[in-house]
């Protein structure tokens, strides 16, 4: 295994230490991009929320940076600039994490400006809220690098074109979304990837009362896990399909799709919710609520088992509570949900308001859709990359090649598995919001984890851990 966690890297590395840069009123520097122009690879930067950060717009150059808002979200308000007439973080150095974060209000004149554009490989995003761009999170194409996102919030973002969207994933290794709340998105899609492979899990992808388009694009196929979300589509929707798989010329290899225990709800008078490329050999949609006028699926082979069809009995379908009611048809009636390309399809998480995932346990047989009834079980899902088991015992965080450059030629090796295999992810703990004694290399349950690493730098990491406290 090639996969290498920026904590050992630092750790391997003679002479190596991060260092902690403090964002904020009395601090040393009183801007966020003061301190991404004085860091150095590795480095924390902690950025107090109760500053006023309007226009601070910067290019990112440096990797492996750990960049975390305290005492609440950190708010960068665009305030009519822009970095290089992209965004409001150009983030070109490789192996990024960001937590406890909010963007907002980014335009510029050709209408793409976004939150973050993405230009460098590999980022990792929690806890974030991106509202009232023409992009909340924008990507470039790499073939080696991956984006995931989780407990995260995109609101209003687009430019009102059906060319921008809340979040616009370029082609990728891989992408996955957990735990987050999408919705509003201004003409454009709630989520759009092209990433070769995608995990859409556990999340609530809702237009309310927008005119969003597609609720998920994946136009290029890819092997895509849609597992546990809440999908809903306003009467005023642009489109009257809520899952678009494949439809572009240009496709991914191992394009496969399973689509499982989702609800979706539809206010339009008609729809399609999972839609197809004609072509496509392998489509399951197994234990999936459609409530609402339309048909599962437009691919005549598509395999559909256990979906339920027609009124579930929603709590509180008006105010978008979709959790099932004792009297629901779909309790206890789904089916085991079974492998794809011979991984559990059956999700051990589901969606809680807002933007948060929790374990999912079921009574007697699984229900059919996203959300459990009866499911009480209050523990976090932490996002995982790579397969690491919930009782790994490293916590770790962005994984980078130990031979990784610096900037844009940065590598960082793709786990070493194929990609059509299942989707990674797992119960684990949650990280709370970050603090001011959380520093360092620490990282509980943040981000992805490798599969195997050897005693000594399980060593020293543990080391380094009990140092920074």
């Amino acid at each position: 295994m090639r996969w290498i966690v920026a904590c050992a890297v630092l750790l391997a590395a003679p002479g190596v230490r991060a260092e902690t840069r403090s964002v904020g009123p009395g601090e040393t520097y009183t801007k966020p991009c003061q301190a991404f122009a004085a860091a150095q690879d590795g480095d924390v930067i902690e950025i107090d929320a109760a500053g006023s950060y309007d226009g601070d717009v910067c290019a990112i150059a440096r990797s492996r940076l750990r960049i975390r808002g305290l005492n609440g979200r950190a708010h960068i308000d665009a305030a009519g600039k822009s970095a290089g007439g992209k965004a409001i973080w150009v983030i070109q150095g490789a192996d990024t994490q960001i937590e406890d974060i909010e963007l907002s209000g980014c335009t510029v004149p050709d209408k793409n400006g976004a939150g973050i554009r993405q230009e460098g490989r590999n980022l990792l995003v929690r806890r974030g809220f991106f509202h009232d761009n023409e992009n909340g999170i924008l990507t470039g194409a790499d073939a080696e690098s991956w984006i995931a996102i989780e407990d995260s919030e995109f609101a209003r973002n687009g430019a009102g074109d059906g060319q921008s969207h809340n979040m616009y994933i370029g082609e990728v290794a891989r992408f996955t979304l957990q735990g987050s709340y999408s919705h509003h998105g201004k003409v454009g899609h709630l989520v759009k990837s092209r990433a070769l492979r995608n995990d859409i899990l556990y999340n609530r992808l809702t237009d309310e009362t927008g005119d969003a388009s597609y609720e998920l694009d994946l136009p290029q196929g890819g092997a895509s896990y849609v597992l546990g979300n809440l999908f809903q589509k306003s009467a005023d929707a642009g489109n009257s399909s809520f899952i678009s798989y494949a439809r572009e010329s240009k496709r991914n290899p191992s394009s496969a799709l399973w689509v499982v225990n989702n609800t979706f709800v539809n206010q339009r008078s008609e729809g399609t919710f999972v839609s197809v490329a004609q072509d496509v050999a392998t489509v399951v949609l197994r234990n999936n609520v459609f409530a609402g006028a339309g048909i599962s699926s437009d691919l005549a082979s598509a395999v559909s088992e256990s979906n339920f069809a027609g009124d579930a009995k929603f709590t509180n379908a008006a105010q978008y509570d979709y959790a099932l009611t004792a009297e629901s048809p779909a309790v206890d009636h789904g089916v085991a949900p079974g492998l794809g390309a011979g991984e559990p399809l059956t999700p051990p998480c589901q969606y809680v308001h807002p933007a948060h995932a929790v374990r999912r346990v079921s009574v007697l047989a699984i229900d059919q859709g996203a959300l459990e009834r009866g499911s009480a079980d209050s523990r976090a899902c932490s996002l995982k990359l790579g397969g690491e088991p919930p009782d790994a015992g490293v916590d770790a965080s962005v994984p980078v090649d130990a031979g990784a450059q610096d900037g844009l030629d940065a590598r960082v090796a793709a786990p070493d598995r194929d990609a059509s295999a299942g989707p990674a992810r797992g119960p684990d703990p949650g990280a709370a919001p970050a603090t001011k004694s959380d520093s360092g290399c620490q990282g509980a349950g943040a981000g992805a984890q490798l599969w195997s690493l050897v005693s000594v730098l399980t060593l020293a990491l543990r080391r380094r851990r009990y140092a920074a406290r």
